[in-house]
């Protein structure tokens, strides 16, 4: 009895799938005389060279008011030759100082640069001083240190020596250190003077 009724039930199921489908289809494919499908449309643009979309012009009535107007390319032949001889003259006066301005401005940042480099240069040099004077006193305290006769027949020496050498060294760092904040406020100068920051660092 159960069999009969799932089998009545999927009868009825698919007899109402093939109507609907049918239903649909015919929806579907019927169009009234005047309408075209818009693949039709689509085809017929494209082969259309006089549909094609114009590009915008811009004059005073439509200028937009709040956005900005970008102008990209060569000006028309007609301003171009609208020109005048003296208008020429002026813009290459005019681009003449421009150029001047740019010289200026590049002398005045290489400039920046070489203080800079030889900043960094005064910096490498007491660094590298710095290290030497710390070697040569670690290598002379390890020479007193190893022979206890002899750091106790020159002990009075040694404690010179090493005072010495304590304060070079501590003369030496301070002079790292000042040399690293001239640098630093030397950058700092460098960029209020507008020197780009590629040619700083």
């Amino acid at each position: 009895m159960k069999r009969i009724k799932y089998i009545g039930l999927g009868f009825v199921f698919a007899f109402s799938t093939i109507l609907l489908g049918s239903f649909a289809g015919a929806q579907t494919t019927s169009q009234t005389p005047g309408q075209s499908s818009l693949g039709d449309y689509a085809r017929k643009v494209r082969k259309d060279p006089a549909t094609k979309a114009k590009p915008k012009v811009f004059d005073n009535d439509n200028l937009p008011t709040d956005d900005k107007l970008s102008i990209v390319g060569q000006p028309p032949a007609a301003e171009a030759n609208d020109k005048s001889g003296d208008s020429k003259d002026k813009d290459a006066a005019a681009a003449k100082p421009a150029d001047d301005e740019q010289a200026r401005k590049q002398a005045a940042w290489k400039a920046w640069q070489d203080k800079l480099t030889a900043q960094k240069d005064a910096i490498d040099l007491a660094s590298r001083e710095l290290n030497v004077l710390q070697r040569e006193y670690e290598l002379r305290a390890a020479a007193i240190y190893a022979d206890v006769g002899n750091r106790l027949r020159n002990s009075a020496q040694w404690d010179k020596e090493d005072a010495d050498y304590k304060q070079k060294i501590a003369d030496k760092q301070k002079a790292v250190y000042d040399a690293k904040q001239k640098l630093e406020d030397m950058k700092e100068d460098a960029r209020k003077a507008g020197v780009p920051s590629a040619m700083i660092d």
